[in-house]
């Protein structure tokens, strides 16, 4: 039985990392930050160990990363600093520069629980998690934004292409800027076989017609739930998902497709710091 390895946005969830909200969090300025508040530290760790029990209920084994990283108030959104393929782990190299020094943390996390590291960025390199996005067990779709650059895409193409995994770049907007997090997945997140939630008018034509092209069946966020992270879900396993409370027509349309939807409170872990279900968890096994 394998350990580790989760290259597919859908296969079931089996192992997964989180971090709970710690004093960093619970101090972080929102200025500097960009959150839209400083959150409660009680509130989001109630919040947090909520999340936790959807996901043990759901017979995932749940790993926290509690290594000390004393500043670093978005470290609770552990799907960031790296991406675990079935050769192991890339470690990433974060472009919020106030998140250097997460990847260190988190593969020191890794090599606790057995994860070996196939490969880590360095020098002028640039990726996040939320911008890689798997679109099948050989595809992995890389935004290119203010978070992922054209490096960071060359060297991650050159770490999976020798264990037989493409990389495909999408091209992001600008949007709100480079303070704001807009990655791959604040836009679109998959949910069943050829099934995605997508927020189209911040897509790329080129990244829509690919998904139309591969057959893909798109579940379309209103404009009003984009804010409130519509389109951060995470799945579970093939149909099964969870996302953000109070996103309700995402949720029924979700459900119209034929997926199980179960929600989450995150009024204080992602509402406050612009992170979802997917955003809070490191997938270390899916199959």
């Amino acid at each position: 039985m394998r350990s580790y390895g989760a290259q597919s946005m859908i296969a079931p969830l089996r192992r997964v990392v989180v971090r709970r909200p710690d004093k960093a969090f619970g101090e972080a300025d929102p200025q500097r930050w960009h959150y839209t508040a400083r959150p409660d530290l009680a509130r989001a760790q109630e919040e947090h160990d909520a999340l936790v029990t959807i996901l043990r209920s759901a017979s995932i084994e749940v790993i926290y990363h509690d290594l000390p990283q004393p500043g670093r108030a978005d470290a609770i959104f552990v799907f960031d600093p790296a991406i675990v393929t079935n050769a192991g782990a890339v470690i990433l190299r974060m472009g919020k520069e106030l998140r250097r020094g997460e990847e260190t943390a988190l593969a020191q996390c890794f090599a606790q629980i057995g994860v070996p590291i196939l490969a880590t960025l360095d020098g002028a390199a640039l990726a996040e998690g939320g911008d890689l996005l798997w679109l099948d067990e050989e595809t992995l779709a890389v935004g290119i934004g203010f978070r992922t650059n054209v490096e960071g895409l060359r060297q991650l193409t050159g770490a999976l292409a020798p264990h037989g995994i493409r990389t495909l770049p999408v091209e992001l907007p600008y949007y709100q800027g480079p303070d704001a997090c807009l990655h791959l997945l604040s836009l679109i997140s998959i949910v069943d076989e050829r099934l995605a939630v997508v927020y189209p008018p911040l897509l790329s034509a080129p990244f829509y017609q690919e998904l139309q092209r591969r057959g893909f069946r798109l579940i379309e966020v209103p404009d009003a739930e984009f804010p409130t992270m519509g389109p951060n879900v995470l799945a579970l396993a093939p149909g099964q998902c969870l996302m953000l409370e109070n996103n309700p027509v995402t949720k029924q349309r979700l459900e119209a497709a034929g997926c199980e939807v179960l929600t989450y409170r995150g009024d204080e872990i992602s509402l406050k710091a612009e992170g979802g279900a997917t955003c809070l968890t490191r997938p270390i096994l899916r199959g």
